[in-house]
């Protein structure tokens, strides 16, 4: 598989518009052929057999699933907090993200660990360092709300994304996420494969366009031309409420109706 390179930028990652779609594969091909003469499959798909790459978040959450409630009933300014990783391969990093919306804005922040830092980071035994990167306010602000949520692992997503790019704006991207799957745990690791995955039974493709400046005069077009509208999909909402429906220990199906 090729790696994920920490390093390159992202200029869509920090602050930006994020709107989502849920859109079946005939469609999801429509976007694809509508958005040619615009973007490209980013180097990370490009570079894959299939176009397309993993990517596996452990999800944090206060016992009582305050982040995934909150997010359930829209509030306007929320967060999520996450851990994620591109491989196995223990070499690579993972990351510790913090994703935060504020209105109709994402805000996020990430800081690269060690892969052997992971449980330690989580379980309390290793603490962040103290400095003044980037990153490391990024991991003590992500300690800072672990510790007063007093959240622990609630579930492993994984899914597989076909991302593009802009060919002369690269503020703009557009993602596909396919054969989203869950892993109920509170274990502090990261991992792709292991035991305990199920499958979401969703159909649809989770199409994604994330910008930041002005939103570009074609995705307006696009949308009205294929008929697609906008519709708030959480991986991790929709993971947990799968899993209650599966009778794993998380909140009954009841609680979500």
């Amino acid at each position: 598989m090729t790696k994920m390179n920490p390093n390159s930028p992202d200029r869509t990652l920090w602050c930006r518009h994020e709107i989502k779609y849920r859109v079946s594969e005939s469609t999801a091909a429509a976007v694809v052929q509508f958005l040619q003469p615009y973007m490209r499959l980013d180097r990370y798909s490009e570079l894959q057999e299939n176009g397309a790459y993993p990517i596996i978040s452990l999800y944090l959450d206060s016992p009582n699933l305050r982040l995934c409630r909150e997010s359930l009933t829209g509030e306007k300014n929320r967060f999520k907090l996450r851990v994620r990783s591109y491989t196995d391969n223990l070499d690579y990093p993972r990351f510790f993200e913090i994703k935060r919306r504020v209105g109709s804005i994402i805000v996020k922040s990430r800081a690269r660990v060690l892969s052997s830092s992971v449980a330690p980071l989580l379980t309390g035994a290793q603490r962040p360092p103290i400095g003044n990167t980037v990153e490391d306010e990024a991991l003590n602000q992500f300690t800072l709300y672990k510790d007063s949520l007093g959240a622990i692992g609630i579930v492993k997503i994984r899914y597989l994304r076909q991302a593009y790019e802009g060919i002369w704006d690269d503020r703009i991207r557009i993602t596909f996420d396919r054969e989203l799957s869950f892993n109920v745990t509170n274990k502090p690791e990261v991992e792709l494969g292991g035991a305990g995955w199920e499958r979401v039974p969703m159909k649809d493709v989770i199409l994604e366009i994330k910008f930041t400046g002005l939103f570009p005069a074609w995705i307006p077009r696009m949308t009205k031309c294929l008929g697609i509208r906008s519709r708030s999909v959480s991986k991790y909402t929709t993971s947990v409420k799968q899993a209650a429906v599966l009778k794993y220990p998380a909140p009954t199906a009841e609680a979500w109706k």
